[in-house]
């Protein structure tokens, strides 16, 4: 397999360049109302909120609705509450690195697209002018980098991903934990009390009921988008050679030319594919898909415009 290129593992030369690749991505639109989180899954973005400063004389120009009528009537004259808004506000990318991303058929596995759309997030945030820190997790392991707006902290985030993802191998033992991605939107959870912007970049291999719990929880008071990695392959399968499995240790060569094998095979992807996507969706977290076949900076694009477009 390819290696070097970007098909089985991420580089970080390869996540830092997508700092100018990410310039005109943004995950609000120029109208408020139009937000990629505004429509029937989610209120407007709550982008970067208001701070109360002070009480002061209105001043001709002033928004009458910011007129504060208690004051006005106690003092006699027309007061307005002035406002200031918050200079930024803190941004998690949570990024799956699990046995299960480790997966691909055409341009780049699971895992490593799942990092270049990770990378790509974390710049658009950090360009907007907010913090960015995240959570990269593997079957064993989860590791978070705090929310600052620096290069440096999305170098360490991307260095983290990078981390995990090249620990992946397909000789790796199946000591897979079932509850793992509950367990970082549990710790995520913890970490964003109200008013973050959560970014979840995975597959959802293993989303259940509990993960559904999770993610209403986290939007109740933050932004969440779920970004789900898929291959090709659960969509359409090849019409003949033979395909190799591969978990763990485990290697099984399937012909999928032959019915027997083909149709339930399709029928297992695609179905687990609808089953994620259904789950996500009674979440109600505006869900973006990516497949691992084609390029994350232009599905990016595509996606913010098919959300956007919805929103109207």
């Amino acid at each position: 397999m390819r290696e070097a290129d970007g098909f089985v593992y991420a580089s970080l030369p390869q996540l830092m360049a997508l700092e100018f690749k990410a310039r005109g991505l943004s995950f609000l639109a120029r109208q408020r109302l139009s937000s990629i989180l505004a429509g029937n899954h989610a209120s407007r973005l709550r982008g970067r909120g208001l701070n109360f400063e002070e009480l002061r004389r209105y001043q001709p120009g002033d928004d009458l609705r910011h007129l504060d009528w208690r004051a006005s009537l106690r003092m006699g004259k027309p007061f307005v509450r002035a406002f200031t808004e918050e200079r930024d506000r803190p941004a998690l990318i949570l990024v799956d690195q699990r046995m299960a991303m480790f997966f691909g058929s055409t341009r780049s596995f699971k895992s490593v697209s799942a990092a270049e759309i990770g990378a790509l997030a974390a710049w658009m945030v950090f360009q907007a002018g907010d913090r960015v820190g995240g959570l990269v997790f593997n079957d064993s392991r989860i590791d978070s980098i705090a929310p600052l707006r620096s290069r440096t902290r999305i170098q360490a985030l991307c260095a983290r991903m990078v981390e995990h993802n090249q620990q992946l191998s397909a000789g790796n033992p199946d000591t897979e934990a079932e509850d793992q991605l509950d367990q970082a939107l549990q710790r995520a959870l913890a970490l964003a009390s109200h008013d973050h912007l959560i970014c979840i970049v995975s597959d959802f291999a293993g989303a259940g009921p509990r993960t559904l719990q999770l993610l209403r929880q986290l939007a109740r008071h933050n932004d969440v988008i779920a970004m789900q990695v898929y291959d090709p392959l659960a969509l359409q399968l090849p019409d003949s050679g033979r395909l190799m499995i591969t978990q763990g240790e485990l290697q099984v060569e399937l012909a999928v030319e032959r019915k027997q094998v083909r149709q339930p095979l399709g029928d297992f992807l695609s179905g687990r594919l609808k089953d994620v996507a259904t789950l996500l969706r009674r979440s109600q977290v505006p869900l973006m898909m990516f497949s691992t076949g084609e390029d994350c900076v232009q599905q990016m694009r595509r996606e913010l415009g098919r959300l956007s477009g919805a929103s109207r």
